[in-house]
């Protein structure tokens, strides 16, 4: 019997299969999952070639989280398809180029109201969207970088990590009472296409194996990816608003 027998989830950001949100879509299947992967703009198509990867019944959806419209579209057909939801996986960030790399103070407002609509606020707009089919309770489970700490080169993106800890915390406390709980993710980093995009990432590979008393391989998804999938399943009941570090231990390590 799988962690996830019986569930449909719910999973957004998968681009390559080096996606961290891949893994999880690997693993949510081999634990008896039924998943659908929601896509958007020029790498939708990307999304729906990285699926077959997966099997070849996954449906892809468009949702881009600053559409309010493809929320109810893709909730109108999974009501169709599933009747309900129980998990659903934000993997969902972004931010212009003007937000990350070394000049902190030369973003404008618009670029940073981008970073943060797609990056924090969007916990928000997937709640809106599938919360209708959380009747029998669920789990949403996002993917963080724990940003207590100002980080070389991620400047505004750490601003939006920090602002998507709070609406995970605000959520967990808004649909508790339903029986939902809201986690977060605090991942080590990972070679993805999205930490291609971060100027300077090399020097949080270069550092965290070090570093992390149980050290760290960069080329490994698996370990954050079960604890998403741990966190979708019954296994923890009680737990949420809270954020749970896969990083080897480097978040506890003073130097």
């Amino acid at each position: 019997m799988g962690l996830l027998d019986g569930k449909n989830i719910v999973i957004t950001g998968v681009l390559t299969d080096a996606s961290l949100a891949f893994g999880v879509a690997r693993i949510a299947r081999e634990e008896g999952a039924t998943i659908a992967l929601t896509g958007a703009g020029r790498a939708l198509k990307l999304t729906q070639r990285t699926a077959r990867k997966l099997g070849d019944d996954i449906d892809v959806y468009e949702l881009d989280v600053t559409v309010p419209e493809h929320g109810v579209n893709v909730r109108e057909a999974l009501a169709d398809k599933w009747g309900h939801v129980d998990g659903v996986l934000h993997a969902v960030g972004f931010a212009p180029e003007a937000c990350l790399g070394d000049d902190f103070l030369g973003a404008t407002w618009e670029d940073v109201a981008v970073a943060m609509h797609i990056s924090a606020y969007s916990l928000k707009a997937l709640a809106d969207a599938f919360l209708p089919l959380m009747s029998e309770g669920g789990s949403f489970v996002g993917l963080d970088f724990d940003n207590r700490q100002a980080w070389p080169a991620y400047n505004w993106m750490g601003v939006a990590k920090s602002a998507l800890q709070s609406v995970s915390r605000y959520l967990a406390k808004e649909v508790g009472p339903l029986g939902i709980r809201s986690n977060l993710i605090a991942a080590g980093p990972i070679k993805t296409m999205a930490a291609k995009s971060i100027p300077g990432f090399a020097l949080f590979e270069d550092s965290w194996a070090e570093r992390a008393p149980l050290g760290w391989d960069v080329s490994n998804s698996e370990p954050v990816a079960r604890s998403c999938v741990a966190m979708l399943s019954d296994w923890f009941p009680a737990t949420t608003g809270e954020i749970i570090h896969v990083d080897g231990g480097y978040h506890a390590m003073g130097a």
